[in-house]
């Protein structure tokens, strides 16, 4: 399979997280912060130079990843200020994407509202009412942008976002009749936080054309107690899930390319050190 790095957990120096990259034969860049900018506020210039460093090496980019949409709320509205702001931002990204030939862009949800749908007295007392219903339009400039411009969004599964599992991801790209524009940033990890257990549950939901892209990284969740814990890949609570995952991906001719998420550091805040211990158990298991 295709497999790569988010490359800032390794270094905001590109030219070295390339270098390393180099060493452990991963040939998909996902690019994320570069230097002291987030993509999409890199002059012409970075870009082209970014273009030439990762031309060098025989590196192709997997996927574009600001953090378009976050922050927002379910009382954000398309054409105000904030999301204004955020579309616009996407536009330089997408103008970003072109350049360096990235298929895929990242997209985020607004703020997590907890209870979306209920029933049996939890619709009227429990459930963040509209919160839901805020979310398609608020999504759904982004994807009619994406369709102009030739190229698809991944909307992720992240931990304090609406989309937060393959559930609520799925469900947003079908009610927006979206599949040709939008897929699924599956991060599995994330969803630990949410108890979608990731295989068989959550890939059941999204097998189907629906994943575009994935972080991989392996964690361990206590929700009741707002803790979170990012261990050597394999370690962790998704561990025993890796191999089964890895296995249903080749059957089903999975495409798409599996970055690493090096956001793992040994104890020490060696975030380098962290990546070298995830690499060769995740290019073993998902190589």
């Amino acid at each position: 399979m295709k497999l790569g790095v988010i490359c800032d957990g390794i270094s905001r120096d590109l030219a070295h997280a390339v270098t390393v990259m180099e060493e452990f034969g991963l040939k998909y860049a996902e690019l994320q912060f570069v230097g002291a900018k987030e993509v999409g506020d890199h002059t012409r210039q970075e870009i082209d130079a970014m273009s030439r460093l990762l031309g060098d090496h025989d590196m192709k980019v997997s996927c574009l990843s600001r953090h378009v949409f976050a922050g927002l709320t379910s009382a954000n509205r398309p054409g105000d200020g904030p999301h204004n702001l955020h579309m616009d931002a996407l536009k330089r990204v997408i103008e970003m994407a072109h350049r360096l030939s990235s298929p895929l862009v990242r997209i985020f949800t607004q703020k997590k509202e907890t209870v979306l749908w209920g029933a049996y007295g939890a619709e009227m007392w429990n459930v963040a009412k509209g919160a839901w219903e805020a979310t398609l339009p608020l999504v759904a400039p982004a994807v009619e942008l994406a369709r102009a411009e030739g190229l698809k969004l991944v909307v992720e599964t992240g931990n304090g976002t609406m989309i937060n599992s393959c559930y609520t991801a799925r469900r947003l790209i079908d009610e927006l009749d979206a599949k040709d524009a939008l897929q699924v940033l599956w991060d599995p990890g994330n969803a630990c936080w949410c108890h979608e257990r990731a295989y068989p549950d959550g890939y059941e939901l999204v097998r189907d054309g629906y994943i575009g892209h994935i972080h991989l990284k392996d964690v361990v969740v206590d929700t009741p107690r707002s803790r979170l814990e990012l261990r050597r890949f394999g370690d962790g609570q998704l561990g025993p899930q890796f191999t089964p995952l890895a296995q249903a991906l080749r059957t089903d001719g999975y495409d798409g390319v599996i970055s690493l998420e090096s956001v793992f550091h040994p104890g020490n805040g060696d975030f380098e050190a962290g990546f070298r211990q995830c690499v060769q158990p995740f290019k073993r298991t998902f190589g």
